[in-house]
């Protein structure tokens, strides 16, 4: 496999990657939000991912493989409720409820893409450097 093919099929898991930090950071950002209804809280976001081989390119023209995001997907885990008739948005019998995001969950989902994501810069370093070297070997 050439090295701008490995390059290439880095560069889209960096993609998905971002978009599953984007999701992972929208889940943080809403964690807080209550709601007077179970059916009105926010729902954590997870990106799935899905692989693109070789025999699938035709729809995806310069590529050799990679990764792809298929569907952002909402936790139907439930939210909890909590007695809160002080809350404005507190129902009739003074419940309201929090979103199902779980910050511990959330904070090894943003380690693990961070992670996942500076893997795949390290291999586009890694075969730019492999592509200078095989050019200053040609320059003989």
């Amino acid at each position: 496999m050439a090295l701008d093919k490995v390059m290439t099929i880095a560069a889209s898991a960096m993609n998905a990657h971002t978009v599953r930090l984007n999701a992972t950071a929208s889940n943080l950002a809403n964690s807080s939000v209550v709601s007077s209804t179970p059916e009105g809280i926010y729902k954590a976001k997870r990106a799935v991912f899905e692989t693109i081989m070789q025999e699938q390119m035709s729809a995806y023209e310069g590529l050799e493989g990679g990764v792809k995001i298929t569907e952002i997907i909402n936790n139907e885990k439930p939210g909890q409720q909590i007695f809160d008739p002080s809350n404005p948005n507190a129902n009739e019998q003074g419940y309201i409820y929090a979103s199902n995001v779980n910050t511990v969950e959330e904070m090894i989902e943003m380690l693990d893409a961070s992670r996942a994501y500076q893997n795949n810069v390290e291999v586009i370093s890694t075969a730019k450097e492999l592509m200078m070297r095989t050019m200053e070997i040609t320059k003989v």
